[in-house]
């Protein structure tokens, strides 16, 4: 249980003692300075401790905010001040300072009121990074005399400390789609979560199993099935808001949860591809190419959001320093669709969010066919990828300075080059020019040419030496670090070369489950290289593993394997081999990430994955 320390004498009639019981702390008050550090050395090393001034008067959500946050080290707000553990050791240091520099005794009980704040400032001259949540219209002061302290608790009085709490709950910046038609009423649904003692990770497990059971309906085949599966899509895209919803009602932050959100979003949309396929098969239809192209086409647009977020990573931590921060009042949905604009909102709709590709995706299920959800899905995806990257090249063309180290190594996980592209690399090395945008152009070169030749040949010997020349294009595209303008590029063209020519292959091998395997091994790898992505925005402290890259072969590896497979073996060989490979490939990954998170989970702080509404 955390603890929270009241410092200074006891205000009659205050409730910051009641409030700060009912967000779950054990309440100690020191009687002076020298008894605050006692009882500040007395607190488990591994557990939260905060200072609050007996004096504080304020909403318990702005406690709420300051006090229970997981995701911050140390964070304060006027009058109250937490650490956790990692942040305990600079907060006794900057007590021991206060208390010293203040000459000990004479920090007696009629000037302990001010230490929280006190200790805040010596923890600033330190240096050490003291979250401050905006509040908003949330009350949080320390008054100095009788009137100050009524005219707070009138200003207390006057702002619904719940109505904020339920507002702030929905993330600023949701697509048209979830802010008008899901935030509105799955709010209360998170609300009815927290008093019931449920969990943002048991919400998203109950919103994976909703749409694995929609899959399925679609897997039926029967009009009935498709209905029923768009409902249930429906109902799990509501369930998917709910839980990061509820994460911020309750503050119930994890490294687990922001892994099992980010992870489990991925499941269910290519789960349900999968389902429409085999519901289309069961009519006679086969549409597992389509399938497979939208899961590759949607992926490659993740990946071009994923690649472009580091090469901008510099400007969007700017934008996020100078934005409110999750949880305030001056963030909440309620007050958004007011202030945006329709070409906002037109611009947010045509990039095909999550909320409206699945609400797109739910209706054209429950009255087309698979094929013709499949056709619109395509047509979406195609021009949102367009737009969204032909903006963000020429935004990249803009910018003049270049990627700093951090990115860099950012982008060359997000590559995973492997055992041959590092080899070929290194022997490259130095006889690279330094030309800016060689390294786009040439993984593109060898992309196009690998995808032409797997296009108009097939799985013959034609496409082996095309696998070779693509090997070798990669290996110079990567031979110099990737800090120009537009290397983020080359991560997308990686993974379009790679998927894409698993899914050529496959289509032309003209054989019943050669696609099915096809789908199998591409899921398998997109959730590798999502996995990736996920460790590098949560500050999670390292891509995976080299041994895991090497084992799993890299991008050029995996990709030269499938060319040899598919112009040695016979079309239904062909089909076995994809479907080992693709097990293998899962095993490899599934168990090294499982071990990553849950380790990450139980061994530090949180470290939280927002995608808000991806492509």
């Amino acid at each position: 249980m955390p603890t929270a320390i009241l410092t200074g004498q006891p205000v009659p009639g205050s409730s910051i003692e009641g409030d700060l019981r009912s967000l779950g702390f054990d309440v100690r008050a020191a009687a002076d300075a020298a008894e605050a550090e006692t009882l500040l050395a007395e607190v488990p090393g591994d557990q939260r401790v905060a200072l609050v001034d007996s004096r504080f008067v304020g909403h318990a959500h702005a406690l709420r905010l300051g006090l229970t946050d997981p995701r911050h080290p140390l964070a304060a707000i006027p009058g109250a001040l937490t650490a956790q553990p990692e942040g305990r050791q600079a907060l006794t240091r900057a007590m021991a300072r206060e208390h010293s520099a203040a000459g000990g005794a004479a920090l007696a009980v009629g000037s302990l009121a001010g230490v929280a704040d006190r200790v805040v400032m010596a923890l600033d001259a330190d240096g050490a990074a003291v979250h401050r949540p905006e509040l908003g219209s949330l009350v949080a002061a320390v008054p100095a005399d009788p009137q100050a302290r009524n005219e707070a608790r009138q200003a207390v009085s006057a702002v619904d400390d719940e109505a904020v709490r339920l507002k702030s709950a929905v993330k600023a910046g949701d697509g048209f789609f979830t802010t008008y038609f899901v935030s509105p009423y799955s709010r209360y649904i998170a609300r009815w979560c927290a008093r019931r003692g449920l969990t943002p990770n048991q919400v998203t497990t109950a919103s994976l199993i909703t749409a694995l059971i929609a899959a399925g309906s679609a897997a039926t085949g029967t009009r009935g099935g498709f209905v029923a599966a768009g409902v249930l899509l429906l109902l799990s895209f509501v369930l998917d808001c709910t839980d990061g919803q509820l994460a911020r009602y309750s503050l119930q932050y994890s490294t687990l949860g922001a892994w099992l959100d980010a992870t489990f979003d991925r499941a269910k949309e290519y789960a349900f591809y999968a389902g429409l396929a085999l519901g289309a098969a069961r009519g006679g239809d086969d549409v597992w190419a389509l399938a497979l192209a939208a899961m590759v086409l949607q992926t490659c647009r993740h990946v071009v959001d994923f690649a472009f977020h580091e090469a901008e990573r510099d400007a969007a931590r700017a934008a996020a320093a100078a934005a409110p921060t999750t949880g305030t009042a001056a963030t909440a949905p309620a007050d958004r669709p007011a202030r945006v604009g329709w070409t906002v909102w037109a611009r947010r709709i045509i990039v095909l969010p999550i909320g409206e590709r699945w609400a797109m995706i739910a209706v054209l299920t429950a009255v087309t066919t698979p094929r013709i959800t499949f056709y619109a899905l395509l047509a979406g995806s195609a021009f949102a990828a367009l737009y969204t990257t032909a903006g963000r090249v020429l935004r990249s063309l803009r910018r003049r300075t270049a990627l700093i180290g951090r990115e860099a190594r950012s982008l060359a996980a997000l590559a995973d080059s492997g055992p041959l592209a590092e080899l070929l690399a290194r022997g490259l090395r130095g006889r690279v020019p330094a030309v800016s945008r060689l390294a786009p152009l040439s993984a593109l070169a060898g992309a196009v040419a690998l995808l032409t030749v797997a296009w108009l040949q097939g799985p013959t010997w034609w496409v082996v030496p095309a696998a070779g020349v693509y090997v070798l294009c990669s290996a110079v595209a990567v031979a110099r670090p990737l800090t120009g303008s537009l290397d983020w590029l080359v991560v997308p063209v990686f993974r379009a070369a790679e998927y894409g020519t698993v899914l050529l292959l496959a289509a032309r091998s003209d054989v019943d489950g050669a696609l099915p395997a096809a789908f199998g091994l591409v899921a398998a790898v997109a959730y590798h290289h999502y996995d990736t992505v996920y460790r590098n925005w949560g500050d999670t402290g390292a891509p995976p593993p080299a041994w895991l890259v090497r084992a799993a072969g890299g991008h050029e590896g995996r990709t030269l394997l499938v060319t040899v497979l598919a112009a040695l073996l016979t079309a239904a060989q062909f089909t076995v081999a994809l479907t080992v490979v693709a097990v293998a490939v899962a095993l490899l990954v599934l168990t090294e990430s499982i071990r990553f998170w849950v380790a990450a989970h139980l061994g530090g702080a949180p470290a939280v994955h927002d995608e808000g509404e991806p492509a």
